[in-house]
């Protein structure tokens, strides 16, 4: 089987893959129902046995950093391990977030504790603050400590408009988690602007968590569903399919844009993690396929600013 490509995660040393896996799946559900055992390690290394290297959790992903550390840790050496901070842990799933020098440290011990392991290879933080926010309480000091104390190797912020502008400019971050997709084009000028000042691009919501098969019911990034809907249906982007199914033109979609480094794409089930790699690996649409769909997409409202 041919391998995921692989590119460099920005000014970092870290090779990964075009397709990296997003743990939040791990805690369940919309129901909150959640994977057995038996199944989550099946999962997890699955995901590892067809070449995933990059692996995105959070604290506030249930028992995602659990099952992790439990099922894969003896296999650290092959996969890098992207947490968050910011979130407390142990806290009721929807707490606010805690920009305290101590919690951020607590938080960073814990994650290695649960995930098994002595460093995490990238810690963002959970929210796009500002910079007054990062600083006022010593949070971005005290994550910079655990990076010059080896806990930690880079540090980022699973950010978004309108604090990315400034983030760049701080110049401390190595990464950046910024939502992407077809159906959310907004941060798509800020992904060229922040990778080409040599920072790291991992695109989260790349196929727009689903199509419109399942969009029924469910909000994306404060986006309604019908709003979703009525992009992709306006912009007739199933007269591009060319036989290839929705999600696979959505990731691929998402993987043509040239700043990215990886995107995590999260699932419960070992189909459909397979047939992601089986798209990431077509690598990116053709040229002439994403400027018509742009073109479309701008038309029906979808745009890039």
């Amino acid at each position: 089987m041919n391998a995921i490509p692989r590119r460099t995660l920005g000014r970092t040393d870290l090779q990964v893959t075009s397709l990296g896996f997003g743990a939040m799946e791990l805690r369940g559900g919309q129901s909150g129902s959640s994977l057995s055992d038996n199944d989550a390690e099946k999962l997890l290394n699955q995901v590892l046995d067809t070449g995933i290297n990059f692996i995105d959790t959070s604290i506030d992903y249930g028992r995602s950093e659990e099952l992790i550390g439990k099922f894969i840790s003896h296999r650290r050496s092959e996969y890098l391990l992207a947490s968050k901070c910011g979130c407390v842990p142990n806290a009721p799933q929807g707490s606010p977030h805690v920009h305290t020098a101590q919690n951020i440290r607590e938080g960073v011990e814990h994650s290695l504790h649960t995930l098994r392991t002595d460093y995490l290879d990238v810690v963002q933080f959970h929210r796009s603050l500002g910079r007054e926010e990062f600083e006022a309480e010593g949070a971005l000091a005290e994550l910079l400590k655990l990076r010059d104390e080896g806990k930690v190797r880079f540090v980022g912020v699973s950010g978004i408009l309108p604090t990315l502008h400034e983030q760049i400019d701080m110049g401390v971050f190595d990464v950046f988690q910024i939502p992407y997709s077809a159906l959310q084009r907004e941060h798509e000028d800020i992904i060229t602007k922040a990778s080409n000042a040599g920072i790291g691009i991992i695109v989260r919501g790349g196929v727009a968590r689903g199509t419109p098969d399942d969009w029924h019911g469910r909000r994306y990034y404060m986006l309604p569903n019908t709003t979703m809907q009525n992009w992709w249906e306006g912009a007739k982007l199933d007269d591009l399919l060319d036989g290839i199914s929705r999600i696979e033109f959505m990731l691929r979609f998402t993987l043509s844009h040239p700043g990215l480094d990886t995107t995590i794409v999260g699932t419960r089930s070992t189909k459909h993690l397979g047939d992601n790699i089986a798209a990431a690996i077509k690598g990116p649409l053709p040229d002439d396929v994403m400027v018509e769909a742009k073109n479309r997409l701008t038309a029906a409202g979808a745009t890039s600013a």
